[in-house]
């Protein structure tokens, strides 16, 4: 393997240069974030590669959120993801985000039990998963748990509006706050994540009149998703913006690349030269010296 090309050296020693000057993003600098007015970039990571490629792209915010078990595994929510799911996938993104501060989701029934137990788990996020904070969806009925977390020195990042974990009870994946009585619970959601000590909030799937309110209203930093310009930061998700999952395709996502037909493109390609006995070629394989292969080949004989 070469180091590339002049110009790809170039390029690369550009980057580490950049790379020197940026310091791993903390919550204190977010919540800086919301009182200097400069927007806060967020985007999922399931693996080594994935977290990589987002924290050279100079986001802030990586989550390792449970919406793994739809994109990566399959599955028809994101209910039936594990702990130890969750702990895997944040020990590999770990591994290849240096930068990001690194969110990791707490899974469904993780925390909704007992606070005790919440704490435990949030507590083996960062212990065992090397996340930075952890995420948990639910407004006030989720106060306790919040305050029993950070009381326990972990800091905590809320969730409301369209919450996945709770799509049964939500009726599918759908906007929330839409009357004036909803929209309402929603502000005191929010107020009361903050009051427990949460250090951002998430809205998905919010009227933005409704998120621009709750924007206004906290004094830590709104993360939206569906939820219109006037939140303090932007969260998507990785598969969603490459146009790699066609599966489940929200309203709210902007497609910044559409990755899937090249991709099978890539693979087709591959199978067809494999096929017709074009790869691998000369450059692809392995030699041996002369004199060595000689005495390989008078070896068989004896």
């Amino acid at each position: 393997m070469t180091d590339g090309t002049p110009k790809q050296r170039i390029g690369r020693d550009k980057a580490e240069g950049m790379e020197m000057n940026r310091k791993k993003v903390s919550v204190i600098d977010l919540q800086s974030r919301k009182q200097s007015g400069q927007p806060i970039s967020m985007l999922t990571a399931y693996d080594y590669t994935g977290a990589l490629l987002v924290d050279r792209a100079e986001i802030d915010v990586i989550l390792i959120g449970d919406s793994l078990g739809m994109v990566i595994m399959g599955l028809e929510s994101t209910v039936p993801v594990t702990m130890e799911e969750m702990l895997h996938h944040c020990r590999a993104v770990a591994q290849g985000a240096k930068y990001a501060h690194l969110v990791g989701d707490l899974p469904f029934l993780s925390y909704q039990v007992d606070p005790r137990e919440g704490v435990r788990n949030a507590g083996r996020l960062l212990k065992e998963g090397h996340v930075d904070s952890v995420k948990l969806e639910g407004g006030r009925e989720m106060a306790a748990t919040v305050r029993a977390i950070v009381d326990a020195g972990i800091p905590v990042m809320g969730h409301i509006g369209l919450t996945p974990q709770s799509i049964s009870k939500l009726g599918g994946f759908r906007a929330q706050g839409r009357t004036a009585a909803a929209a309402r619970r929603l502000v005191d959601d929010a107020v009361a994540l903050e009051d427990a000590g949460c250090y951002a909030v998430v809205l998905e799937a919010v009227p933005a009149p409704v998120a621009a309110v709750i924007t206004q209203k906290l004094q830590i930093p709104t993360i939206g998703i569906g939820a219109g310009p006037h939140c303090d930061g932007q969260v998507l998700v990785f598969h969603d913006i490459l146009g790699l999952y066609d599966k489940v395709q929200p309203r709210f996502v902007k497609g910044y690349a559409q990755l899937q037909q090249p991709i099978i493109d890539a693979f087709t390609a591959f199978r067809e030269d494999v096929v017709n006995h074009r790869f691998p070629e000369d450059e692809h394989s392995f030699a041996m010296k002369p004199d060595e292969l000689e005495a390989f080949y008078h070896s068989l004989k004896e």
